[in-house]
């Protein structure tokens, strides 16, 4: 396909024909790198109904048949990944071997495409300023078959999980472990200890927009095997010790939202749920649990491989690439600096920017 017979149009996700999301649909399952439920359509669309604009750049060949979707948000003239800035994987909806010239997207007025999470791939090489790990767990097997294929550290970690496990049983009540419930209760419980633990780091409070709150309640009440959200909770006796939200597509859960009660920090309750999730995978019918790209430790030890994913834009102005290049230098220079801790205000302005 020659991009001067293709047609390209930006358009919102609910003027998508039937035929336009049945080819969605078809193009991802013919592309296993599509895997994440991030780009199930089904997240655009709760993204969309929670309040969120959610606009779609489609491409048709000359004899009108889909080729690309990418699904995104629209502020003026810049696009951004549907989800942003909560979307662990971005990407075109294409077909593999399809040809795709990322300048395409700039279209109807579009002069920027960011992104912070683009799957790799050779076309966008030129617009890409840094590359970052996103770990993941081979889930394959639940348990066992995690910790045939973990590395030492994963092993270790485990099994102290295991033991502390029963600690928490003895001092503070029987554990119960649900891997996949609609509580909204608890759900509230987890969006309230996130947002406790942003303002205890610092860190920008992704809930803080009311959009955000709304749109976890919407996929905590989406169900099905194609595209759902997971609330997995852990407590001992009446209390929550750790929960976790995320979203599914097939055998594929993505790791989003863990929030652990910080009364019981000192007994690892994050690896707690971690294990006891790993083990119910084959109730749950996940073989893979993506993490998420990130520099906590636990998920240098708990992972048993890892997907690059990209941070760039794509633009026709050379300098605003040079700046954004330069940017991502200096919020990485200031990240390894030994006084990264005093100057994590400056990381966090710098990004805002």
């Amino acid at each position: 396909m020659s991009a001067a017979r293709s047609q390209v149009s930006l358009v919102t996700i609910d003027a998508l024909t039937a035929d336009d999301l049945a080819a969605w649909h078809r193009l991802r399952a013919t592309n296993p790198a599509l895997d994440s439920p991030y780009f199930h359509p089904g997240f655009a669309a709760a993204v969309h109904a929670s309040g969120r604009a959610v606009h779609v750049v489609i491409t048709h060949d000359s004899a009108g048949a889909v080729t690309s979707l990418l699904p995104c948000h629209r502020d003026g003239s810049v696009i951004r990944p549907v989800g942003w800035p909560g979307a662990d994987f971005q990407s075109p909806i294409l077909a593999p071997g399809t040809p795709f010239e990322p300048l395409t997207v700039l279209t109807g007025g579009v002069r920027r495409f960011e992104f912070d999470h683009l799957l790799g791939a050779p076309e966008f090489d030129r617009w890409i300023v840094s590359r970052r790990a996103s770990p993941y767990l081979d889930v394959t097997g639940g348990l066992d078959g995690y910790v045939g294929r973990a590395s030492k550290s994963g092993r270790d970690n485990m099994a102290q999980a295991r033991r502390r496990t029963a600690k928490t049983e003895r001092e503070h009540g029987p554990i119960r472990f649900e891997a996949d419930v609609v509580d909204a209760k608890a759900l509230a419980r987890v969006i309230e200890l996130k947002r406790e633990q942003y303002a205890a780091t610092g860190a920008r409070d992704y809930f803080a927009e009311p959009d955000r709150r709304d749109l976890m309640t919407r996929l905590l009440n989406t169900r099905g095997g194609e595209f759902a959200g997971i609330l997995s909770t852990l407590h001992a006796g009446d209390e929550l010790v750790a929960a976790h939200f995320g979203i599914r597509s097939g055998p594929v859960l993505h790791w989003w939202f863990p929030v652990y009660d910080p009364r019981f920090a000192a007994l690892a309750p994050g690896w707690m749920l971690l294990r006891e999730l790993v083990s119910a995978a084959p109730e749950l019918e996940v073989t893979r649990i993506d993490l998420g790209r990130g520099d906590d430790e636990y998920k240098r030890r708990a992972k048993t491989g890892e997907i690059v994913v990209c941070q760039g834009v794509v633009t026709r102005s050379s300098a605003r690439r040079m700046l954004r290049r330069a940017r991502t230098s200096m919020v990485g220079a200031v990240k390894a600096s030994p006084l990264a801790p005093t100057l994590s205000k400056l990381v966090r302005t710098l990004r805002a920017r």
